[in-house]
Order: structure tokens, then C-alpha cells, then sequence
């Protein structure tokens, strides 16, 4: 397989074989609207969301990325150190940090089109602080909207060469985004899926991308390798394992502020019980607590541990 080069200056589980979580993707700064003309800025994307909560949660994260050499950058890392996750990765000189701007009546416009991100490559994982995180992590985490932004496939080819090398679990948040395979074959997101062994998913977005959101039409799809976790339409969480054992767990109750980042917050939850060594119904319903403790307040993340 080639391996593309891509440049750019480095960025200053107990139950399982490794230790933590190592989240791979995309960090965007976030201009929130809190008033007419005023904004605060923040940091948002899936897997920064997931990292956040995390280490909120009290698990060792680490997120991998790429950033431009800009304040929007410089925005990032602060706040994700700040929050307690480790930011490695690369900052690139020339493409800027992607970034999206939030209404009052919470519709995202996104500005990530030639991001820093969107330059990510196999090489990434070749960084010693990177190759040491993937080598002592118990999980890997991304989603499809890492595999809908970059520009060529071989970063993900690669990790999963590394999951398969290494031995830790790697987890895919299906978080289809139309928008950003617009004109394109998403055939390697399903391939990325159907090689991942935690793939986590919507029945909305499974029926969109998929062409199905019943277990046995996914099994069917993605093969046998993947634990299922699937979100229904009921409000409750499905785990399937690949030998067809299954448990659910129905959603809690909450008066919902926003709902942005309630996906990320159950992904979060669901990791900290599996690295954990929680059951399937303790993680599910952990996930569903945080998933609720995220939709209680505006913003993308957690902010405290709901436990």
C-alpha cells in the first residue's frame, strides 16, 4: 500500500490489555452564539467531544490530530489540556484549524474544507509520543466524519493495521454526515466498519447510510466481526455481540437544553464502562447517563461526572 508523507511540527484500561482511550479525528474551534453579535468561542468534533468526556469521567484520553499553526489551534489545545486530554499530533503551517459557528437556535454552519485535519496521513502514527500512545491504549476511537474528512484513506488503513499489530479495541461511531460524502463513494467507511470491533450508530443514520437499521441487516452488511451498538428510534441502546447476544437499556428522561453532543457524551460513557470492565448493561446505561447529562445544558460537552 502507499503511504503518503505529510509534514508539520509536533504539538507540545485497567480491565483490558492497555490502559485508556486514544481518540483520532478532527478538533474544530466553536463560535457559540450567546447574544446579538456575541459569540464565545470553544472547541467542538466528535472525537475532541468524546476525549473531553473522558477524561471528565476519569479515563486516561488521548487525542490525536492534526491543528494549523493559528489561534484557532492554539484554541484547541489549551482547552482540551486544560479539560485533562493529552493532545499529540501535528500542527501544519499552511491549512487552517477547521472550525464551525453555532446559532442561538443551535445550527452548525462549518468552515473545514482544506483543514489541517483533512492532511492527516499514515505517517501521523509514525510520531514516537503517537506510536507510544497507540501501543499502551486499550481503545481506539473515531468515527465517519474522520474518514469523510481526509483526503486519501491510507491513515486509516493503518490504524487498523496497527489495531491488528498491537491488539487494542478499535471503536467507530458510524456519525454519518451526508454533507461531507456529497458526490463521493462512502464504500471505505463501510469497510472501516465492518473491520472495527466496537461500531457504535443511530437507526436514523444506519437506514441513510446502511440501507438498514435492523440487527440482522447490519450483521448482513458489516460482517461478523463488529459489537453492534445500536440507538433506536425507541430512545434505548442495543449491544449485540457478534455471537448474537444482545442487551438493551432504554434512555433516561431529561428536559432537553440542546441537543448537540449527546452522541459524543454516550460514546464517552460507553468507553469509560468498557475500559472499565463494566457488564453491557452497566455501560449502555452509562452511556445513557451521560448522553443526558450532556442534553441538560448548551455546549458539546460534558462537565461533570454524572455518576
Amino acid at each position: 500500500m502507499h503511504v503518503a508523507r505529510c509534514e508539520g511540527t509536533c504539538l507540545a484500561s485497567p480491565s483490558m490489555s492497555g490502559q485508556g482511550v486514544v481518540c483520532l479525528g478532527e478538533a474544530l474551534a466553536v463560535l457559540d452564539a450567546v447574544g446579538d453579535r456575541t459569540w464565545r468561542a470553544g472547541v467542538g468534533g466528535a472525537e475532541a467531544n468524546v476525549a473531553w468526556g473522558l477524561a471528565v469521567l476519569g479515563v486516561p484520553a488521548t487525542f490525536v490530530t492534526r491543528l494549523g499553526a493559528d489561534p484557532f489551534g492554539d484554541l484547541v489545545q489549551a482547552d482540551l489540556t486544560a479539560a485533562g486530554v493529552r493532545v499529540l499530533g501535528a500542527r501544519d503551517e499552511v491549512r487552517p484549524t477547521g472550525a464551525y459557528v453555532k446559532t442561538a437556535a443551535s445550527r452548525m454552519h462549518y468552515y473545514r474544507s482544506g483543514s489541517a485535519a483533512s492532511a492527516m496521513c499514515a505517517d501521523l502514527l509514525d510520531r514516537p509520543d503517537v506510536a507510544e500512545a497507540l501501543a499502551q491504549c486499550a481503545v481506539v476511537h473515531t468515527s465517519g466524519i474522520t474518514a469523510g474528512v481526509l483526503a486519501d484513506d491510507t491513515l486509516l488503513h493503518r490504524l487498523v493495521g496497527e489495531r491488528d499489530r498491537l491488539g487494542f479495541t478499535l471503536c467507530v461511531d458510524l456519525n454519518w454526515r451526508p454533507a461531507l460524502w456529497h458526490g463521493r463513494d462512502h464504500d471505505a467507511l463501510v469497510d472501516l466498519l465492518s473491520l472495527a470491533d466496537v461500531v457504535l450508530l443511530g437507526a436514523d443514520e444506519a437506514l441513510a447510510a446502511l440501507g438498514t437499521a435492523d440487527v440482522a441487516g447490519l450483521r448482513s452488511r458489516l460482517g461478523p466481526r463488529p459489537r453492534l451498538v445500536l440507538k433506536s428510534d425507541a430512545h434505548e441502546a442495543t449491544e449485540v455481540e457478534p455471537s448474537g447476544a444482545s442487551t438493551t437499556v432504554p434512555a433516561l428522561s431529561v428536559d432537553v437544553v440542546e441537543p448537540i453532543g449527546a452522541g459524543d457524551g454516550f460514546a464517552a460513557g460507553y468507553l469509560t464502562g468498557l475500559v472499565e470492565g463494566l457488564d453491557p448493561a452497566e455501560r449502555l446505561g452509562l452511556g445513557h447517563r451521560v448522553a443526558a447529562s450532556v442534553l441538560t445544558h448548551r455546549g458539546d460537552h460534558l462537565l461533570e461526572d454524572p455518576r
